[in-house]
């Protein structure tokens, strides 16, 4: 009788959960220190967000990724890096050993996150939201999601797309005027 209880109990309460978000800025989540940080924060600009892997074949687009941070960031533009360990365990390291790893092999100067999973049962609730808008699971390390000035996906570009193409530097340039 007990356990009918507690699983009637879960069901009104998986019922009643909050509405699902509008917009990225409803989110908080940890930068690679740690500290909460409100995704409000980037209200009015453009974030790509990019799960990201130090051992993997796209781990490279690093440098891509920081030059096309330092060319757009003046505009609006942020890039934030989401290491995930999900594919292939690509990002085994510790949040410290990735923020050295990013800082001394790419200079990465844009935001990165603490460690979360972007698939799956254990699924960040930030990665819910992109799926959810564009595309559905993530496939592999290095997928990137544009999200406009009001929080909104925009497009989504898988991991073969290199942060030089043209068609993210279109995007990301119509989507900043």
């Amino acid at each position: 009788m007990k356990s009918l209880l507690l699983l009637g109990a879960l069901l009104t309460l998986m019922s009643t959960s909050s509405p699902a978000a509008n917009s990225v800025h409803e989110f908080e989540v940890k930068n690679i220190d740690g500290q909460a940080v409100s995704l409000a924060g980037y209200k009015g600009k453009v974030v790509l967000f990019v799960n990201v892997a130090s051992r993997c074949g796209y781990t490279p687009q690093y440098s891509g990724l920081e030059s096309l941070y330092k060319k757009y960031k003046d505009q609006g533009f942020v890039i934030v890096g989401v290491p995930a360990n999900n594919f292939g365990g690509q990002e085994p390291g510790t949040d410290a050993d990735i923020k050295q790893f990013c800082t001394r092999t790419y200079n990465v100067t844009f935001p990165m996150l603490s460690k979360v999973s972007v698939k799956g049962g254990d699924m960040t609730p930030l990665y819910a939201y992109l799926t959810a808008a564009k595309g559905g699971d993530v496939k592999w390390n290095f997928t990137k999601f544009l999200v406009g000035k009001d929080g909104k996906v925009i497009d989504r570009f898988e991991p073969g797309v290199a942060p030089e193409s043209p068609e993210l530097a279109a995007a990301i340039q119509k989507a900043l005027k």
